[in-house]
């Protein structure tokens, strides 16, 4: 993929709001962020540009991601640190950095437009590719081999849980008996397979028939929910007081965890019933957003990917509990 054309495509989604949630905790000062999903760099551009000390920890686990951003950040490169790293690895960057907290922390969820832009690594079923879906091509399984080679009850799960796909059964019964003549290779493979499978009314009413199934082959690849699980206290341990951490998902699953994670540092540890706070039990979060925030409408039109995003924001008020 051509850079240039990569980095001109690219609009990253939520920035002004995610510059507005972040500033108070950067501006005019010493800060250090981490951009726990650096993609090709457009927060983080927007974030260096916009505070003159800061200094920015980008981590992705594509290396090509990792390259294309770096160039893109070239006039900011004394200020950057840029990481081949998993966002679950945060608390060991910074420690191997000698950065002992973060002021601010953002995660952008989800499949880059590096990923998707880039025919080759069969992310889109829109268009036919070899069936790869990593986020770092050097390491790990693909997803044909996640479809030729699963059990057929851990596909139904993977089907159900990462991509909430109601004809998940219908779908794997198909897959195994393809597999044991042919097994996938090709995106187009699967898009096939999944038109046949999927029934005609749930085609006209619920979207492109292959959208689910992908959603849940990709988290599965690339074991993202497991390592957001991992991620967020993380994160949120790694956060000085009055740091903040802005959160980016794109389906109900993430969202549910943020929000989980976020409701739980926001909520009084004091039992229930007890007319005093008790000291260390307070909240150690404070929420910035009134639940998930949606991206608008102008938005969406200048930038469709943004149709799906929600937005989770919260500012760390007290050390963490040991």
């Amino acid at each position: 993929m051509d850079d240039a054309n990569a980095s001109h495509r690219h609009v990253p989604v939520l920035l002004n709001r995610t510059l507005e949630l972040l500033a108070p905790a950067l501006e005019n000062r010493p800060a250090v962020v981490v951009d726990a999903t650096l993609g090709l760099g457009g927060h983080s551009a927007a974030l260096l540009a916009a505070h003159p000390q800061l200094t920015l920890v980008g981590l992705d686990r594509d290396p090509q991601a990792l390259e294309m951003a770096g160039r893109r950040l070239t006039a900011f490169a004394d200020r950057t640190h840029l990481v081949h790293a998993v966002y679950d690895e945060i608390a060991d960057v910074l420690d191997g950095l000698g950065l002992p907290r973060a002021d601010g922390v953002l995660f952008d969820l989800g499949v880059s437009s590096l990923q998707l832009d880039a025919d080759e690594r069969g992310f889109s079923y829109s268009r036919d590719a070899d069936l790869d879906m990593r986020m770092d091509p050097t390491r790990g399984p693909t997803a044909a081999d996640v479809l030729n080679t699963s059990a057929p009850g851990d596909l139904v799960r993977i089907l159900r849980e990462y991509g909430e796909e109601r004809f998940a059964a219908r779908i794997v019964s198909q897959i195994v008996k393809r597999r044991e003549t042919r097994p996938f290779t090709r995106s187009a493979e699967l898009v096939e397979l999944l038109y046949a499978a999927v029934p005609a009314a749930s085609r006209r009413t619920g979207g492109h028939p292959a959208k689910r199934t992908f959603q849940a082959l990709r988290i599965e690849v690339n074991g993202e929910l497991e390592a957001l699980r991992r991620a967020l206290p993380a994160a949120l341990g790694s956060l000085s007081v009055g740091g903040r951490i802005v959160v980016l998902s794109y389906h109900s699953l993430e969202d549910r965890m943020v929000k989980r994670e976020l409701a739980a540092g926001a909520a009084s540890r004091t039992p229930v019933g007890l007319p005093v706070e008790l000291p260390g039990h307070g909240p150690e979060l404070r929420l910035l957003t009134r639940g998930s925030e949606p991206a608008t409408p102008d938005e969406i039109e200048d930038n469709p990917r943004a149709a799906s995003v929600r937005c989770r924001a919260a500012e760390r008020i007290r050390e963490a509990a040991p």
